[in-house]
């Protein structure tokens, strides 16, 4: 049977905002640079509030001078996602400026390359305490909020490490593993609160980390890029489209899932 003009009408409404994310508010970690801007841009364009939140101020202040820039409603706040009183503060500073917390990327992370051989105990602990500890506090700290205005959104920032190994960067890989993990098994403690857990999987994108390796290892840069589908690196902006998917109503029935945004490097 045909729906009528009205309930046709309705759809069509519905869907023109199943992106929309006027009135979110999101919290960023590591949202000044790299992949953490390229998703807090795409998130501000789709009209949320965001608060980029790190370690650096002045550079989280330029970060949030290029949001306004753009018509953006941003601020920054300084956070060191591996202690918790300085997440709670965060999400406490976020909800008394702001109002709410719909949407958390957990983002910072750190990495050290060595052979796993060559790594020291407090490499090892550093790594994880920002890059797995600091994925868990944020979710932790903002779950009653979000559980207070009727759910939210988790996405955590894994790597195409989480998939498979790679023999410099042990502690990291370890830690992008379990950064899925956490998305899953908070994905399923919370899906009785309407807050999706979902990952996003990195491949080989053009940051500041990632930029010196055509010049300092040509041979490695080449093997990587033969290996890439797309034919070229990712960059930053290449991750606004699936973080406003997974911000959005349009992945309400998604969650505890991986989605690799890698130009298909993990498929090759």
């Amino acid at each position: 049977m045909a729906s009528s003009p009205l309930v046709s009408m309705k759809g069509i409404v519905e869907m023109e905002n199943l992106f929309d994310l006027s009135g979110k508010v999101a919290i960023i970690t590591g949202g000044n640079g790299g992949i953490g801007f390229g998703i807090a841009s795409g998130l501000a364009t789709a009209g949320a509030t965001v608060v980029v939140a790190a370690r650096d101020q002045k550079k989280s202040e330029r970060a949030v001078k290029r949001l306004k820039s753009q018509g953006s409603v941003a601020i920054g706040i300084e956070v060191d996602v591996a202690n918790e009183d300085s997440v709670i503060e965060m999400v406490d500073l976020t909800v008394k400026e702001k109002g709410r917390v719909d949407v958390l990327v957990n983002n910072a992370g750190i990495g050290i390359r060595k052979q796993p051989q060559e790594l020291t105990e407090a490499e090892w602990d550093s790594v994880v305490d920002v890059n797995l500890k600091g994925a868990f506090l944020p979710s932790k700290a903002v779950h009653p909020h979000m559980v207070s205005i009727g759910g939210g959104k988790i996405i955590n920032i894994g790597s195409m490490t989480s998939v498979f190994g790679l023999d410099w960067a042990a502690p990291y890989s370890a830690t992008k593993g379990g950064v899925v993990q956490l998305a899953k098994t908070l994905a399923v403690a919370w899906a009785k609160d309407n807050i999706q857990v979902n990952t996003i999987l990195p491949g080989w994108i053009l940051t500041d980390l990632t930029a010196a390796i055509e010049t300092r290892f040509p041979r490695r840069h080449r093997l990587i890029s033969s290996r890439i589908p797309a034919g070229r690196w990712g960059t930053p902006d290449d991750f606004a489209g699936v973080a406003i998917f997974l911000a959005s109503h349009a992945s309400d029935y998604l969650t505890g899932a991986s989605i690799p945004v890698d130009g298909g490097y993990t498929s090759f």
